[in-house]
């Protein structure tokens, strides 16, 4: 028989059973008032009776008590028959009626907190004894039978039900068909949690099926551009960054917005510890990092780097933004600026730029934390390690060995270089960037044009030269050809460092050597596309 699901169902009995006991007397007040019989299970009864209110226990439907520690209480057809029942069957009302089976109107249940176990470092056997069974089950089974029962897994749709039952008596078909596809997208959430944190118990690397989710976060105005639909969706990490910030002013963060502040607030986590640093992103590539004495001066300086690409852009501070930054950056239109923190004046200042985003975090993000990136391609999705890669010894290549200085520096462009989109060359001089070629086809083309910009920048400050003269030079791959090395040393780079591993590597070190050029190799490259 095919069933024809009822515009109104109404609600006249409630299974409860949450590990999650936020507002839980609330509702049970609410359900009780409104004429709906509650059931429930072990902690959730009696947090409900401790409410003051009259609940029956599920081992008075069921038969049986709970046993083997909660394992088993709700698999039972006296619950999954008054779960499942077609309403408008005849045979399975009658096999109700024959069985003792009460229909369940309502199911309220949220999942043993595995996730929050992970998360708190739970070891393996306290990480299985919190994967929910029951509730998975009971949640699919009254999701499927969404055609006569209502389904609740979020804390946050409490009052929603209650609202809806207000409006109809009951709860309309569109109402229970929302919540079932709610339901089913936590059910997949859940067990993809499960399995991923499984895969990594057990090093599988490479795992058959992996499935991935995520928690609606915000709902975008549109995407990258205006006819492409968006929303920003969270996996639940704690990782500081754009997900987890604490937003103090400003309008919505916008689909780029988010994709820029992630693409800096990354960058800036490189130097955590560090002297006070600033980043200014533009459309996911750095225009400007330094260091300072102050994060005044760090701005100052990634500022003078690209002026023009700063407009508009994202800044993140490596320490808490403070009065005098804040001023200086109020000096030009910017969309955002992330930090750990910012004092009440900083905070006050910003809050005469209305349009001005100034997100907060606990803290800068472990650069060199494990983790898994994913891509969408036609047909399927990338995965790949997070490029926690970090610069450790390097080999000198060439006759002429880098001074102190511009090995320092060195060290910081390849830095910054790593957050650069391929093919990425990033000139540098006392710890801040003076030229950065970004997202060019050919690395010679990379290196000309952050020379470029370079000069255009000294004209408008009205320096005597460049202050790529002088500099260091990171290039994110190896040079193939030596005519990008010596694009990079025409502008003026007295020092190069390079993953090496080119078939001409040699033709390049003597083009180098020639050149009276000092450079490294890092055997490690940082591709970024």
């Amino acid at each position: 028989m095919t069933s024809t699901a009822p515009d109104l169902a109404p609600i006249k009995r409630a299974l409860i059973s949450v590990s999650d006991k936020t507002g839980l007397a609330e509702l049970g007040r609410a359900l009780t008032d409104r004429g709906v019989e509650l059931v429930s299970t072990g902690g959730s009864a009696a947090a409900l009776r401790a409410s003051g209110l009259e609940v029956r226990d599920v081992a008075d439907l069921t038969g049986f008590p709970e046993m083997m520690d909660g394992r088993v209480k709700t698999l039972h057809p006296a619950v999954h028959g008054g779960l499942l029942a077609l309403r408008d069957d005849a045979a399975h009302v009658a096999a109700m009626d024959a069985h003792g089976i009460g229909p369940i109107d309502l199911l309220v249940v949220n999942l043993y907190p595995f996730e929050a176990t992970v998360a708190a470092g739970g070891d393996y056997a306290a990480c299985v004894e919190n994967i929910d069974i029951g509730g998975p089950a009971m949640i699919r089974a009254a999701a499927k039978n969404h055609a006569f029962v209502t389904v609740v897994v979020d804390v946050e749709d409490y009052s929603d039900v209650l609202a809806e039952m207000d409006r109809t008596g009951g709860t309309s078909l569109a109402f229970r068909q929302r919540c079932a596809q709610t339901a089913y997208a936590r059910t997949a959430a859940y067990d993809a949690a499960v399995s991923t944190w499984m895969a990594g118990a057990i090093g599988a690397e490479t795992p058959r099926r992996r499935a991935v989710a995520g928690t609606l976060a915000q709902s975008l105005r549109y995407g990258e551009n205006p006819h492409q639909s968006a929303a920003f969706y969270v996996d639940g990490s704690d990782r500081p960054g754009v997900a987890t910030a604490t937003q103090h002013q400003g309008k919505e963060l916008s689909y780029n917005n988010i994709n820029d502040t992630d693409a800096a607030f990354e960058l800036i986590s490189e130097f955590a510890g560090s002297d006070p640093a600033c980043v200014i992103v533009k459309h996911a590539n750095p225009c400007g990092v330094a260091q300072g004495g102050t994060l005044a001066e760090a701005y100052s300086r990634a500022f003078d780097c690209d002026r023009v690409s700063a407009f508009g852009g994202i800044i993140a501070l490596n320490q808490p933004l403070d009065e005098e930054t804040a001023q200086m950056i109020t000096g030009i239109f910017t969309e955002v600026v992330i930090a750990p923190g910012a004092s009440q004046a900083a905070m006050d200042i910003f809050g005469q730029k209305k349009n001005l985003r100034l997100l907060t975090t606990t803290g800068l993000a472990d650069a060199g934390e494990a983790g898994r990136m994913l891509k969408q391609v036609a047909g399927g999705y990338l995965v790949q390690d997070r490029d926690n890669g970090r610069l450790g010894e390097v080999q000198v290549v060439t006759k002429r060995a880098p001074s102190d200085q511009e090995m320092a520096d060195m060290r910081f462009a390849w830095t910054v270089a790593k957050h650069v989109k391929s093919n990425a060359i990033v000139y540098a001089r006392d710890g801040a960037t003076v030229g950065v070629g970004a997202g060019q086809m050919s690395r010679v083309d990379s290196a000309r044009i952050a020379a470029r910009k370079s000069a255009d920048m000294a004209e408008a400050l009205g320096l005597e030269a460049p202050l790529i003269q002088g500099s260091v030079v990171a290039s994110d791959a190896f040079f193939p050809f030596a005519d990008g090395l010596m694009a990079a040393a025409d502008a003026g780079a007295t020092a190069v460092i390079q993953p090496g591993g080119s078939m001409r590597d040699a033709d390049v070190i003597a083009a180098a050597d020639e050149a009276g050029l000092a450079m490294v190799f890092t055997g490690m490259r940082h591709f970024r596309h």
